[in-house]
């Protein structure tokens, strides 16, 4: 302290010295410690050039992750805007009965076959996209898709199997392969989205738009097999879709579609995701009592974490910066198996999943016997319009999933109620509100959304039940558009309520096993479509003609939708529901 005080005193000038007692002093001409002003002005042109450049090396790499996660979210929409092929299945999927002579059973049994293929693997798919990463997924979409369909194409083109055509089980197991590609495709893309935006605040909008552009991929394709990929008559004149064609521009185009998901779908930031997930279990004292994080514990007290921030690593770092590594990767294996423990546990996980089952299983029978259901209305000579065929119905339930997907995801962002974390408890969200001082916003729950949306599709059952439409088939688009509405919300907003009652770091998951449940849902009402049209087609006959076809069956289906809201509204505001545990839903 006394040289720097005479230092001081001597040359009127505070010497770096005097704040700094670690640097050293600058050389000067004549030898002394004493500093220069030039030489001062030039460490401080050093420091502040050091700051600049780390400022720079920041924003560079925040807008380089900003680019990615953007690109990786238009890739995930070009994904879903192919993989849901199956949807046009109404186009192709009667012709089955007249050029390949299947019943209705085995025209659903291929379609069920499908369902069985997309929906069953989608919990194992969700685990690998949370474990690893989703590319990995989308390239095995592209060699489910690719030889599926070409098999499936194939298969058609050698005619009906009771005059030497290939057996029924080839088809069969085609579309079990298509059903396996959906999945892998649309859940990679899905889960990229929720892992990227799922903490922002649009991420009902970031979760609806990938969806929405699924329900878009049927329209679509359904449209160029409609229009583009016809067969023609002896006049020249555009008749059904020529099946084989068909499918062979599905393969080359869905193979295409998964090899660009692999370059393209990049999750972001997934650390600071399990971080953020793994300071919240600490918060809420789950961590103490884990033998894994008593280990992290003692890992990080010997100073492994300070590693990475070396420039020059001994050989010694580096295995210990490799045990870092090793021990980062089973701490997130450690947390997403913790959250499949606490998602299972969850009573109100199977009151949604319930409810999942008795709506999405009559919708997907809907959508897949849409030919058939049409055909019934129109008995021989008469014929459908091409105002009411099956692609005209298949684009509208299109479209109105598509609009109602985006609609709800964007409404659900602007109305729904905000919560800095979905494990917070009640008392401390109600405190945050209380001194936060900001004026109440009208607010509309997403489970509110979701009983509506179901009350759309009901309404859709109980109208094609009645009278009304088998007597003025012409208003059957009406149907059609409030099935399309109601079930595509739902599949937009059970996600989204996913991803807020339970976060997103296990999302690919969580969401997999509330997926299985159209599965289950397809088979059963697949079925009891096939035996209530089967129990009314006279002897000798193939095809079902007129309103006993489907009534039992839609009436059914219009049960399960009321039966499905009341488990929903009891999950939401029952005992230990989520307005009970302070969950803003």
């Amino acid at each position: 302290m006394s040289s720097r005080s005479s230092s001081h005193s001597h040359t009127g000038r505070i010497d770096k010295l005097d704040f700094d007692s670690h640097r050293k002093p600058t050389s000067t001409h004549n030898g002394s410690g004493a500093s220069s002003p030039h030489g001062l002005l030039r460490d401080d042109e050093s420091l502040l050039s050091n700051v600049v450049d780390g400022v720079l090396e920041r924003d560079r790499r925040k807008m380089k992750r900003e680019v990615v996660k953007y690109l990786s979210f238009a890739s995930a929409i070009l994904s879903c805007l192919c993989a849901g092929s199956i949807t046009a299945y109404s186009v192709y999927g009667y012709l089955f009965q007249s050029r390949l002579q299947y019943t209705q059973f085995q025209v659903n049994e291929v379609s069920i076959a499908a369902e069985l293929g997309m929906y069953l693997p989608v919990p194992l798919f969700g685990y690998l996209c949370d474990r690893y990463n989703p590319r990995p997924i989308s390239l095995l979409s592209a060699f489910l898709f690719g030889p599926a369909y070409l098999l499936a194409a194939f298969a058609y083109h050698q005619g009906p199997p009771a005059h030497g055509g290939w057996p029924f089980g080839v088809m069969v197991l085609a579309f079990v392969g298509i059903g396996m590609g959906t999945s892998c495709m649309y859940l990679s893309a899905v889960t990229t989205c929720a892992k990227n935006f799922g903490r922002g605040k649009h991420k009902g909008l970031a979760l609806a738009i990938p969806i929405a552009a699924f329900g878009l991929s049927g329209m679509w394709q359904s449209q160029v097999g409609s229009r583009l990929l016809y067969e023609e008559d002896a006049k020249g004149i555009a008749g059904d879709v020529d099946v084989f064609r068909f499918f062979l521009f599905l393969a080359g185009t869905l193979f295409a579609a998964g090899l660009l998901g692999v370059i393209g779908l990049r999750v972001v930031d997934e650390e600071e995701l399990i971080d953020e997930a793994v300071e919240e279990l600490e918060r809420s004292g789950l961590l103490e009592e884990s033998d894994f994080f008593q280990r992290s514990i003692l890992y990080e007290s010997n100073g492994y974490g300070t590693i990475s921030s070396q420039h020059h690593l001994s050989s010694e770092d580096l295995t210990l910066l490799k045990a870092h590594e090793e021990e980062e990767e089973r701490k997130k294996t450690w947390l997403l198996n913790a959250e499949t423990r606490r998602f299972l546990a969850d009573p109100t996980m199977w009151f949604l999943a319930g409810g999942f089952f008795l709506v999405t299983g009559p919708g997907e029978a809907f959508i897949n016997n849409l030919g058939t259901i049409i055909g019934t209305l129109y008995p021989p000579p008469s014929s459908a319009p091409p105002s009411n065929s099956a692609a005209t119905h298949v684009s509208i339930i299109a479209l109105t999933s598509t609009c109602a997907r985006l609609i709800t995801g964007t409404l659900t962002d602007l109305l729904a109620p905000n919560a800095p974390s979905h494990k917070l408890s009640a008392s401390t969200s109600s405190l945050s509100l209380s001194l936060s001082g900001e004026p109440k916003r009208f607010t509309l729950s997403r489970v509110s959304f979701l009983l509506a949306s179901t009350l759309l599709l009901t309404l859709a059952f109980l109208l094609l039940a009645s009278p009304f439409i088998a007597t003025h088939p012409s208003l059957f688009p009406l149907v059609s558009a409030l099935a399309g509405t109601g079930y595509g919300a739902v599949f937009s907003l059970t996600p989204i309520l996913i991803s807020v009652v339970w976060g997103v770091q296990n999302f690919g998951t969580n969401w997999g096993i509330i997926a299985m449940m159209p599965a289950g849902g397809a088979a059963v009402w697949g079925a009891v479509y096939s035996v209530v049209y089967q129990g009314h087609v006279r002897e000798g006959a193939v095809l079902c003609f007129g309103r006993g076809c489907y009534e039992g069956t839609a009436w059914a289906m219009g049960g399960c939708g009321v039966l499905a809201m009341g488990l929903w509204a009891w999950a939401w505001r029952g005992r230990e529901g989520w307005v009970e545990r302070g969950i803003a839903v």
